[in-house]
């Protein structure tokens, strides 16, 4: 098994992975939460300086809001997917369409506040295309291209099966009263076609951005399901 350390800021649930002389940090939540996170990066004992690497899971402002902020505190490489640079780069997301009656309502309840989606720009010192290993980082850990959230979802799978999928899957209120599909997705048939392929990369259990982290048989009964 991995460490994998959570840390909950407001809606979204980032993830610190230590290794022996380096840490790698997934997401950085909204604008303004920088400080909390570094302070509880800390509170592991971990140096600012001693976070080689964030990985932003995708390009929306619940994500990456305080990524320029804590790149700057930390001096951390960003690597995200190439097609969801774009929008970290202008510092602007959109979310996704509802795929569940409920994320149907919040859309339209988002849609009507006019939630703040802007964000400070960064751009990403690492744009992958490809399977990308965090071996050189000092986390024994691959990144995987996990479309259907946004197109360029990633996902972090280390060595002892924990796979962090960002909103690849939710599982927890007010989103989801159990674990599936998220409630807003550009594609979910891709969705589950990123379930197959972290589940064939050796995940044994999910780690969401949204909820509490879950058996990643889960996902494969519902794949089951789905394919009588």
């Amino acid at each position: 098994m991995s460490a994998v350390y959570p840390v909950r800021l407001g809606r979204t649930t980032c993830y610190i992975v230590p290794g022996d002389e380096s840490a790698v940090l997934v997401d950085t939540s909204t604008p303004g939460t920088e400080r909390k996170l570094a302070a509880a990066i800390e509170r592991l004992g971990i140096a600012l300086s001693d976070v080689r690497c964030i990985v932003a899971t995708h390009s929306h402002y619940d994500h990456v809001g305080s990524l320029r902020a804590v790149k700057e505190l930390t001096g951390a490489a960003v690597v995200m997917h190439k097609h969801d640079a774009g929008p970290v780069i202008a510092g602007r997301s959109r979310t996704p369409p509802g795929t569940t009656n409920w994320g149907k309502v919040l859309g339209f309840l988002m849609r009507a506040v006019r939630l703040p989606e802007s964000f400070a720009p960064v751009r990403p010192d690492v744009t992958m295309d490809a399977e990308l290993s965090l071996e050189p980082f000092g986390i024994p850990a691959r990144v995987l291209h996990t479309p259907g959230h946004t197109r360029g979802s990633v996902s972090v799978v280390l060595a002892g099966g924990e796979a962090l999928v960002g909103d690849l899957a939710m599982s927890g209120f007010p989103l989801r009263a159990r674990p599936g599909i998220p409630v807003f997705a550009e594609s979910v048939a891709d969705v589950y076609e990123s379930w197959e392929k972290v589940l064939a990369a050796g995940a044994t259990t999910i780690y969401p951005a949204h909820g509490k982290p879950f058996p990643a048989d889960r996902l494969r009964a519902i794949l089951s399901r789905r394919a009588r």
